[in-house]
């Protein structure tokens, strides 16, 4: 392309009376770099977007996030153990006395009296009724306790939902990475054809001053009128206002795809070189949809979505039935910290929880989750609807683009021969400015319109790409 380009700009300036020599010598002040197949250039751009882009980091995150609900679902089938330890002071409360009293101390009056009858002294006292705390002023239980579920429909259920639902993060992350490819394609193509329409309009501009100087000199050998000077002039100025524009929008296009890759939007990008051949679709449209519906990472999350709500169907299922779980408990009871017999303490249960009656919450919540379910299957049928007709259009509109394009390469040929023939009568004097301009704003506006065709057709190229998921994001 700049080969061609740079083959065009001698002939329009030996077309306006430079030599070879002299449009040799412009080229040699300029030279051109090598630049790498477009491609290539656009796949390291790819790359460095796919490990620099925020967005897609906090899709990553999401991921991890889902990873480790999942792994907490599964660590519910496994044995829970737990330390408890309670230390008590206590001081007061409840009290309990026994009223041996009133029993023993008549029967203790008697045997003293018969005691004392006989010559003996009495043995026997009063008692008064003893009494103790409830509770010790001093007390410690320190047991580790474990529980096992035995019969719990609720943890498969749920670890099944988690499963669906960190697949369904990976394909957003797969679905985020593929918009991202086509936002980074599109717009290094869009910064592209605005660098190769800066260039063009560049040339244009090149070519109106050495008109103007042309013009000078056909107006101080009196072959032409001031006016056409002065028409010069008008447009050498209309067309470096152009320029100006156009390289504002390439730069703006160049911030936004820096923005995309996460680096500082001044960043210089590297040109390349359009491939010789432009891709064109060959496959039909019915293939293409095929291709979309089995390799969308959109389809594929809602399906993890689908699944997930299948799951909380049978998770809200579950908890209509009774579960059962098996507890250990052993350690140490006392006053004081020790082992021993009288201490030492161990006990094994069977745990039954059965909910029987909720007044209709849990049928409740199997109604909603049906409900999110069915929700879920029509919006995965609604996006496979939408998915097709992203590939109908994507498809429509890379055949007309390319259509297109064969039109606008006939219509840059045209003008160029236009511009070679006008540029011979001008110097000849054989026709007007005004006529002169008007092969040269043909020309200018034919290579603009063949340079945003071509780009054009790339990026609906890779919109197709993007429409059947024909390139991978992983």
């Amino acid at each position: 392309m700049q080969i061609r380009r740079s083959s065009l700009l001698c002939a329009l300036l030996a077309g306006l009376g430079l030599s070879s020599a002299h449009a040799q010598t412009m080229e040699a002040a300029a030279p051109l770099p090598a630049a790498r197949p477009l491609a290539t250039v656009i796949e390291e751009h790819v790359r460095i977007g796919l490990g620099s882009n925020l967005a897609l980091q906090a899709a990553s995150l999401e991921v991890d996030r889902s990873q480790a609900a999942l792994d907490a679902a599964r660590g519910r089938f496994f044995p829970e153990a737990a330390l408890g330890a309670r230390y008590t002071r206590a001081d007061g409360g409840r009290e309990i006395e026994l009223p041996l009293a009133p029993v023993l101390n008549p029967v203790y009056s008697s045997l003293n009296d018969l005691l004392t009858a006989s010559g003996q002294p009495a043995v026997f006292p009063q008692i008064t009724n003893p009494r103790f705390t409830f509770q010790r002023e001093r007390e410690q239980d320190t047991r580790v306790s474990v529980r096992q579920a035995l019969f719990a429909p609720a943890i498969p259920a749920a670890l099944r939902a988690q499963r669906s639902l960190l697949e369904g993060s990976e394909f957003a992350r797969l679905a985020l990475a593929g918009r991202l490819r086509r936002d980074i394609t599109v717009g290094y193509l869009d910064w592209l054809r605005a660098v190769r329409a800066a260039s063009i309009v560049d040339s244009s501009r090149a070519l109106l001053a050495e008109n103007l100087r042309v013009t000078e000199s056909l107006l101080r050998n009196g072959r032409v009128t001031r006016d056409q000077v002065l028409r010069a002039q008008a447009e050498l100025l209309a067309v470096e206002q152009q320029l100006g524009e156009t390289r504002s929008v390439r730069d703006q296009l160049r911030s936004y795809l820096n923005f995309l890759l996460n680096r500082p939007l001044e960043t210089a990008l590297e040109s390349a070189e359009p491939d010789d051949e432009l891709r064109r679709a060959v496959a039909d449209l019915a293939s293409l949809r095929e291709l979309a519906l089995g390799n969308r990472p959109e389809l594929g999350q809602l399906d993890r979505v689908v699944s997930a709500a299948g799951a909380q169907v049978d998770l809200a299922r579950a908890a209509r039935l009774p579960r059962l779980s098996l507890g250990v408990d052993a350690g140490i009871q006392g006053e004081r910290y020790e082992f021993g017999s009288g201490r030492n303490f161990s006990t094994v249960s069977l745990l039954l929880d059965w909910t029987l009656f909720d007044g209709g919450t849990r049928r409740a919540d199997v109604r909603a989750a049906r409900a999110v379910e069915r929700q879920a299957r029509t919006q995965r049928d609604e996006l496979a609807q939408q998915v097709q007709l992203e590939v109908q259009q994507a498809l429509d509109r890379l055949q007309t683009t390319a259509a297109a394009l064969r039109t606008a390469e006939a219509r840059a040929d045209a003008a160029r021969a236009g511009f070679r023939i006008g540029s011979r009568k001008r110097d000849e004097g054989a026709i007007s400015q005004v006529e002169f301009m008007d092969a040269r704003n043909a020309l200018t506006g034919a290579e603009l319109n063949l340079n945003a065709t071509r780009f054009e057709l790339l990026s609906r190229q890779a919109e197709l790409d993007y429409a059947t998921a024909a390139t991978g994001t992983r």
